[in-house]
């Protein structure tokens, strides 16, 4: 005989059903219990069909009313009162079969099947039929307690009671959906089958596959979470909506510092509604794609973590911006109408260097040119003007500018711009972010139009919003960048591509040699710690793994530290890495020196140079160091490693480690002794001053701007 124990948080909405299926379950041998809330009139269950059990309203035992008092939710309180009751457990002692009839009820029967592991747990009286049928005919198998069958919330609601379903979802659910439920294979079917039953109206399915989206991720089960998402999407028959649920899902897993399981769904969902917007509303499938971008390219994903899914799988990570027909627009090379003119002979050629992003690059480059004979240089940093300070902050007007041809954003970008260009005979732009973009809104005319690239933007969506078919020249300081940024931007290699140049950056290295104390050769140095992606922690297991053989080896930080307000994910680096120093300051293993004005004055100190990096272009903090004679110690940088240009192929091989375990070791056979230190840092020194000094690398740069000129003073 099969026992089956029924659990009734609601007043059913078709008794009729239900006294249907407990006449064929005493039909097929079963034996049913009735347990919950509402009695056996209100069910009109005849008692040969159920043995109905009401639970007490007011419980006796003054324990279990100060937990009623304390519980809102009432699906946690029917299995407060349910446990509670002999009735129930003598009952579930001999269940075969555990039913939630309704949202109310679930909780309770999950908590029920914990208790009785051999019983199957199910949901709705539709899954216990086949249960039951399965078990009478000898063709049933236990699934490990499993739920089985559509949530019985989905058939109510199927069945027209709306507003009694989602009044249920909102007070009774929460306790279904606790991160006990979700870690067990019970609760992660119920969910996945819950969020993709028929009949749900959309606006409750998107709201429900949400949560159990949140509180999956929540749960440490991300998996469950793809899955869930999937199920509820699969049954969307709107683009709208199902772009909405999956970029909310995205976002709000950014916002807890992890890449979302369901990225790439996210933002192929809303490039899908871009592309069936884009033949009649260019403006509206223009946001759609910038709000993809965002999320492709979010801050979380690529900067502060460790890893990036764009450095470990290009050409998989941007597929979906790929394949859309609206990005493929905003793409679509524009050309320029006039080839750049040739320098001019009669009068000094017009440079003009223009930049919204870090100006510390261009120093070098800028007092050349302007004490350079035969060189006009006028400089524009676009943060200082009110107009173009503006107009870089709006990316999504650049986006809409692109997708439509034409708008009032591009109008005032030409109006400001025009009067440069026609001043201009060449246009520097250093690093490809909002100036470089807006710089290709327009068309150049005969201006000569130069750009250089970072480590930065080849992991933002900036790039994708520059048409390199205006741009003559396109410079990178290292040869993994250009090769990265050509696996990333595949109008870097087309018919309309730029020129691609390798300069390196623009460093006067004699300034940096100096005397070094003795004392420094047990110092180790890493400059520059504002960002996840220059991983300090991996300095400090250098420095662990060095201390625990020489106690005199220590480290300095030097920079401004993280900003725990960018995102969560920089919160627990950051937590992490305050831990570790917390451990190792009070003994002087770790000194914080924050902003320093005076870096070759602190390179004196320092001994040995890190770079930590999991990426970088060049990493000029390294060879600075390294021109100060301290011996560098680089890592190979992780985005890049394993790919034909590298940090190995930057450095002599000998900087250049895989692990901590490898840096720990070179350092130690670097500071055997006093001489041994001061020979490898001398022949650092010698190396990256007549490879990176200013001194060689202008010819670099004269040749970039004064093609084939004798403009050199």
């Amino acid at each position: 005989m099969t026992h089956v124990l029924i659990v009734v948080g609601e007043r059913p909405q078709q008794k009729s059903v239900l006294v249907e299926s407990l006449r064929r379950f005493r039909d097929q041998g079963a034996r049913v219990a009735i347990v919950g809330d509402v009695p056996a009139d209100a069910l009109a269950v005849d008692a040969d069909l159920a043995d109905v059990h009401q639970l007490a309203a007011s419980p006796n035992d003054p324990r279990l009313r100060r937990a009623l008092a304390r519980t809102r939710q009432p699906s946690r309180a029917l299995w407060l009162r349910a446990w509670a009751d002999p009735w129930v457990r003598r009952r579930l002692r001999t269940a075969d079969v555990l039913v939630a009839l309704d949202t109310t009820a679930v909780h309770t029967v999950w908590e029920l099947a914990q208790r009785q592991p051999r019983a199957d747990a199910c949901n709705g009286i539709g899954a216990a039929g086949r249960i039951v049928r399965a078990r009478h005919d000898g063709t049933h198998r236990r699934t490990g307690g499993a739920w089985d069958g559509v949530s019985a919330r989905a058939g109510i609601i199927a069945r027209g009671a709306r507003r009694a379903a989602v009044t249920g979802a909102q007070e009774s659910l929460e306790a279904a959906m606790a991160p006990a439920v979700l870690r067990s294979q019970v609760g992660g079917r119920l969910w996945r089958t819950a969020v993709g039953a028929p009949g749900l109206p959309e606006r409750v399915r998107v709201a429900l596959a949400y949560r159990v989206h949140v509180r999956s991720v929540q749960a440490g089960r991300p998996g469950l979470a793809a899955a869930t998402s999937a199920a509820a999407t699969s049954r969307m028959s709107g683009r709208k909506s199902r772009a909405e649920l999956l970029t909310r899902e995205a976002n709000h897993e950014l916002e807890t510092g992890r890449v979302p399981v369901c990225l790439t769904e996210a933002v192929t969902a809303e490039l899908a509604l871009a592309d069936e917007l884009l033949s009649k509303q260019k403006v509206r499938a223009a946001k759609s794609l910038y709000k993809a971008m965002r999320l492709l390219f979010h801050r979380v994903a690529h900067f502060d973590q460790l890893t990036s899914p764009l450095a470990e799988r290009p050409a998989e990570f941007l597929a979906p911006l790929r394949a859309s027909a609206t990005a493929r627009v905003m793409a679509t090379p524009r050309g320029r109408s006039t080839p750049a003119a040739t320098p001019p002979a009669d009068r000094p050629l017009r440079l003009l260097i223009m930049t919204n992003g870090n100006a510390h690059f261009l120093r070098e480059i800028r007092q050349r040119y302007a004490e350079t004979p035969g060189v006009e240089l006028r400089y524009v940093h676009l943060a200082d003007d009110p107009v173009s300070a503006a107009l870089t902050h709006s990316p999504a007007g650049i986006v809409e500018h692109l997708v439509a041809g034409q708008s009032e954003y591009g109008n005032r970008v030409e109006e400001w711009l025009r009067p440069h260009l026609d001043w201009a005979d060449t246009l520097f732009v250093d690093w490809c972010v909002a100036a470089a973009a807006i710089t290709t809104l327009v068309d150049p005319g005969d201006t000569r139009v130069v750009m250089r690239l970072h480590s930065f933007e080849a992991f933002s969506y900036w790039p994708h919003l520059i048409d390199f078919s205006r741009v003559d020249d396109l410079v990178f300081v290292s040869e993994h960048l250009r090769d990265f940024a050509t696996e990333v931007l595949p109008t870097l290699t087309g018919a309309e591509a730029p020129r691609l140049r390798v300069i390196s950056n623009a460093m006067d290295l004699h300034g940096y040699q100096r005397p070094k104390d003795p004392s420094a050769r047990f110092t180790l140095g890493l400059i520059g710690t504002s960002a996840v992606a220059k991983d300090p922690r991996w300095a400090v297991e250098v420095l662990r793994r060095l201390r625990a053989t020489d106690e005199r080896y220590r480290l300095l930080l030097v920079g401004g530290g993280l900003n725990p307000e960018a995102s969560e994910s920089v919160r627990q680096y950051d937590a992490a890495l305050s831990a570790d120093l917390a451990e190792l300051e009070p003994s002087g293993a770790v000194t914080r020196l924050g902003h320093v004005d005076d870096v070759p004055g602190v390179l004196s100190d320092i001994g040995i140079i890190l770079s930590s990096s999991v990426r970088e272009s060049f990493h000029c903090a390294l060879v600075e160091g390294a021109a100060s004679g301290a011996v560098p110690v680089a890592r190979d940088w992780p985005f890049f490693a394993g790919r034909a240009t590298s940090a190995r192929t930057l450095f002599p091989g000998d900087w250049v480690v895989d692990s901590p375990q490898q840096a720990a070791a070179r350092i130690q056979a670097a500071t055997a002794s006093d001489e041994v230190w001061r020979a490898e840092g001398a022949a650092a020194a010698t190396y990256v001053t007549k490879t990176w000094d200013w001194t060689v690398v202008r010819d670099d740069f004269d040749e970039l701007f004064l093609p084939g000129g004798d403009r050199r003073g």
